[in-house]
């Protein structure tokens, strides 16, 4: 069960459980990404035998990070489609190991298939679960997370990774974005799940406008009294606008991140967690001057 407390400019929730663990938003969390794909946009094929999975993992505690988010299925724009034993066979090896080897470390499983969490959550125990198609993508998914009882990260998009970007029209953004989550919030609220943290998906069906946008007017996210997750780093939305590719895009990622600290982000999802931790303590720091 969330927890608010709220003070003149933003209201601060308090804390979620995911298992026995909680998970306190006093201040901005990390999370740091783990892909476990061939295909990822930033670095697929990394991350695709044990010894290399757990060296990342401990990279990404080792630097400060609260949260490993783990992936087997690439949402790239275009990404090859897998089936879920596909998803299960690059997933189930890599909780194995850092399970065994990290016992206190918080996971996020980054899927959309309701079957794959709870193979995940009987095998392994509790994890939040991220989802970024917002529930669109498996009509089981809502009632799998109310069951299990674990935090659900719901993303924005229209269509999937394979026909996003083709869906990128919106009358009036915002307006959309809000009313999506509002109505997906309610769906998993009636079947009793409450550990709810929202993403605006940036650049899942939308353009770099849509965006610079949706970045502009984070605050507008505070009417749903939810926890907000910002996840930008190194993705085209920096690179397209400043030059370079994805390896370029370090700088401009850390100035976003910022931004999104100053618009209320609970969570930064990032590959450069010892960056995304900098920015996060300096942030901090402003807090209490």
């Amino acid at each position: 069960m969330q927890k608010y407390k709220t003070n003149s400019s933003n209201q601060k929730i308090e804390s979620i459980m995911c298992g026995k663990k909680s998970i306190s938003f006093d201040k901005p969390l990390v999370m740091g990404i783990l892909n476990l794909t061939p295909d990822s946009f930033f670095d697929g094929g990394q991350y695709i035998d044990t010894d290399s999975i757990l060296e990342r993992a401990k990279q990404i505690i080792d630097e400060g990070a609260d949260i490993i988010d783990l992936g087997a299925y690439s949402t790239r724009p275009g990404a090859e489609d897998i089936d879920v034993e596909e998803e299960w066979r690059r997933m189930q090896p890599a909780l194995s190991c850092i399970r065994k080897a990290l016992p206190n470390a918080i996971l996020s499983i980054d899927t959309f298939r309701s079957e794959l969490v709870r193979r995940v959550v009987r095998e392994f125990g509790a994890c939040i679960v991220n989802d970024i198609s917002g529930g669109t993508m498996d009509d089981k998914m809502f009632e799998t997370v109310a069951d299990l009882k674990v935090p659900y990260i719901m993303m924005h998009i229209k269509g999937t990774p394979q026909t996003m970007q083709s869906h990128a029209v919106y009358e009036n953004l915002m307006d959309e974005l809000i009313e999506f989550f509002k109505e997906r919030v309610r769906q998993l609220n009636e079947l009793g799940a409450k550990d709810i943290i929202i993403d605006p998906g940036f650049g899942f069906g939308k353009t770099l406008e849509h965006n610079y946008e949706i970045m502009a007017q984070l605050n507008d996210f505070k009417s749903l009294g939810l926890p907000l997750l910002i996840g930008i780093s190194r993705k085209s939305m920096i690179y397209k606008l400043l030059g370079g590719e994805a390896k370029d895009s370090l700088n401009g990622t850390t100035a976003l991140n910022m931004v999104a600290l100053m618009g209320g982000a609970h969570i930064l999802r990032v590959h450069d967690v010892k960056e995304a931790v900098e920015c996060v303590n300096l942030y901090n720091k402003m807090q209490i001057q």
